[in-house]
This record gives structure tokens, sequence and C-alpha cells, in this order.
């Protein structure tokens, strides 16, 4: 077990604009990858004329060693600053890139928001630092990463800090919430982990100072146990192991839990961490735990688990306060009695139809604007009833469960709002 606190943080920004080279960099410059690697990986990118990936490939290569064995912790890799023990979590640049996105934020305490300097703030940046929100991380990090591309210019780093936080902003991001701006170039080294003599300009911190100044996160240990399901694996000669974070409580080796929505009890005969078994997890850890009494069919992504006293709530209707989101480009769908889109809740994707648009209300306000709305435009705040198409595992107390009542409406490949649950109208008893 870790001496230092752990925290997990999730790294996103647009394609391209240097996450996996930036999270290579810090394995190197941490120690967790040595010097021969990042040489091989550098010829061996040569070769195939991608030179400069050698460290996007330290993660990807790691990555894809990882998912051929059984490593528990598949998307993690780790690192250790001064203060903390950090677990980051790879949010994949491909076209399943915001689904994978959405389950990395759900898992993580906090986010590194990667914007290229040269391009700066694109589509993805936006819809990423809006599911950040939805998500529930709290506090980021921004990096505004090659800055070797606009050959160190402090206009063009103030230029694209500008465009970010007029973004964060208009997402409902506070400014204390950024702890910091960082000008960095991941591929050279600066301002990642040691201070850059090419921007003399700069006096904050470099990224790795700029994470040892995360808070740490509120302790929800207390509450009843919440852990949701990331995945789940049969490994031969020890059985039945889901991986998922713990949002709230803890979990102890022998306990008994209850799965839903399948209902199932099981019982939990050991806990993994960090590839070490543990006796306890509590709030905040991303484990794997080994259980018995159910089958894989009772057990699947999105299911959610706790103890049988105090069992994961199971939504078979809900009203939720959404925000719609402006679109550039394209179509934005109707929103009227009847559509069903993909409502994604913690680790769960299911499809969802909205049942009754109850009022239309000011986002600023929360004041009622029109009462059963024919339907909702972009750019609007509402409250609307939905049926998921098959149960789900959702919370309406946002004191006690915190995230658990996010949620982000997604349709055509495209986030189309967010929100939270307010009221959970039928449940499964």
């Amino acid at each position: 077990m870790a001496e230092k606190p752990n925290l997990n943080i999730v790294v996103v920004g647009h394609v391209d604009h240097g996450k996996s080279t930036l999270m290579g960099r810090f394995l190197y410059e941490t120690g967790a990858v040595p010097d021969r690697i990042i040489q091989q990986y550098r010829e061996e990118a040569q070769k195939k004329g991608k030179a400069t990936f050698e460290f996007a490939w330290v993660f990807d290569r790691m990555k894809e060693e990882r998912e051929r064995g059984v490593t528990i912790d598949i998307y993690h890799q780790e690192f250790e600053t001064d203060k903390y023990h950090i677990t980051i979590i790879d949010a994949p640049g491909h076209k399943d890139f915001i689904k994978n996105m959405i389950k990395g934020a759900t898992q993580a305490d906090y986010a590194i928001l990667v914007v290229a300097a040269n391009d700066g703030v694109k589509e993805q940046t936006k819809e990423h630092a809006l599911l950040l929100k939805v998500a529930g991380v709290q506090k980021i990090v921004v990096v505004i990463n090659k800055m070797d591309t606009v050959d160190y210019s402090k206009e063009r780093y103030e230029e694209v800090k500008q465009q970010v936080e007029n973004l964060l902003k208009g997402f409902g991001w506070k400014p204390e919430d950024v702890i910091a701006y960082v000008p960095a170039s991941a591929y050279y080294g600066d301002n990642v982990t040691k201070k850059s003599d090419k921007m003399p300009w700069y006096d904050g911190p470099t990224i790795l100072e700029a994470i040892d100044m995360f808070p740490l996160p509120p302790d929800m240990s207390d509450r009843p146990l919440r852990i949701s399901v990331q995945a789940v694996y049969n490994i031969k000669g020890v059985g039945l192991v889901p991986v998922g974070r713990v949002y709230t409580g803890r979990l102890k080796s022998g306990d008994k839990v209850i799965v839903e929505p399948s209902h199932k009890e099981a019982e939990v005969k050991s806990i993994e961490m960090f590839h070490k078994q543990i006796p306890e997890a509590k709030a905040g850890d991303n484990i794997g735990f080994n259980i018995k009494g159910i089958e894989k069919r009772d057990i699947d992504r999105g299911s959610m688990i706790g103890h049988p006293d105090n069992p994961p709530t199971v939504a078979l209707e809900f009203e939720a306060m959404i925000f719609t989101l402006p679109r550039e480009g394209g179509s934005f769908p109707t929103i009227s009695v009847g559509y069903t889109p993909v409502i994604h809740a913690h680790e769960a994707s299911i499809a969802g139809r909205f049942v009754e648009l109850i009022k239309k209300i000011d986002p600023k306000t929360g004041e009622t604007i029109e009462e059963n709305p024919q339907f909702i435009k972009e750019g609007e705040a509402a409250i609307v009833k939905i049926q998921p198409l098959k149960p789900m595992c959702l919370e309406d107390d946002a004191q006690k469960f915190g995230r658990l009542t996010n949620i982000a409406v997604r349709d055509m490949g495209s986030t189309i709002a967010a929100g939270k649950v307010l009221k959970i109208t039928k449940k499964r008893e």
C-alpha cells in the first residue's frame, strides 16, 4: 500500500495536442521508465517515420503489454511526486474517445487539460472541459503544450490562456478551480518536471509542482458503499475479478456485497490495488477484487456494488435538471417527449427515453421560464423526466453520493446535454 495519499488524475485534451507524449515524458522523468527504453522507442519511431513519438509510445506500448496479461488496472500507470502517489488514467484518442474519456473522468479526482499552443481551443477541448465538470472533477491543471511550435511566445501563451479561461467560465468553472496554467513542451521536457530556461517570462509552477498543489480530495469513506464496475475479468485460478472505483464507503476482504441491477449477493475474497493485496479499500481507490457466489452474467460494466443493508438504488425513472449544449455546425436533435438518446452516468451508458418535459428554467437563477414545453433547444436548461430502457444504477442524494448524481446525454456521436439527477421517481424495490 502506498504510504503517500493516492490521487487519480485523468489527462484529457483534443486529439494530437500531446497527451500521450506528456504522460510518457512524466513516466520517464519520474524514473518509471529507463533511458534505454526511450532510446529504443526513438530508434523504432524514426524507422517507422514517426520521429518524436518515442514518449507517446511509452504509454501506448505499456498499455498494450498490460492488456495482454491479466494486470488488473489496465488503464492506469503510476508515478510518485513529493506529496502524492499518482495514478494516471488513460483516455485514449481514437473514435471511441469520448466514451472512454467519460469513463476516465468518472474515475479521476482531478484532471490535466492539455491544449496545444499552436492550435488553441478545439472541439474536443470544449467537450472534455464540459464532461470533466459533469463527471464531478473539481480541480484541473491546464497545460498549454507544444510551446516549442510557437517559439515559446509569451503573447501566444496569454492568447490561448484567455481562450481556455473563457471556455471554462462558460461551463461553470471558477478561477480557483484551476490550479495553474503551465506553458510547456512535453516533447522537449520544458516545465514538465524541471523549470524551462526558454520561458524566463513564466514564474509559475512546473506541471509536477502544480500536481502537488492539488488539495487532498474530501473523504467520502464514511458514506454507504458504492463501487462502480469498470470491467469484469475471469482470471484462471482466481475466478471473477471486477475492477472499479470506490466512490463512497469502504470495502473489506470477507464482506458480503450486493450487485445491482442484477440484485445478486456475493462475498469478497480479496482486494488488490497497485498490484498488492490490501485488507480494505476506501473511497477514491481504484481496485480489483475477487468475488465468489455469482456468475459473470450477473455483473458488468456499469453495475454498482454496495452492502446488502444499503443497496445501490436502481432507477426505473428519474427527474433531472439538464443543460443543453450549443452546437458548432451540424444539427441539434429535437428534444421532445419520446426522444431516446444514451444516458451516461459513472461507468454506465444506457438508452433513456424522455417521458416528460416538466419545465424550462433560467440556468442562472433556476426560475421557471415555461411549464410543459413542447421541445428543448440547444443552449437551454430544463427539468425533465427520463425512463432508462434498462434498469440503471443512479443516486439522487448529492450530499451523500456526490458525483453519482451526474449524467451526460449523448446522441449522434456527441454530447447533447449535461445534468444532475434531482429525484428518482420510480425505484426497483
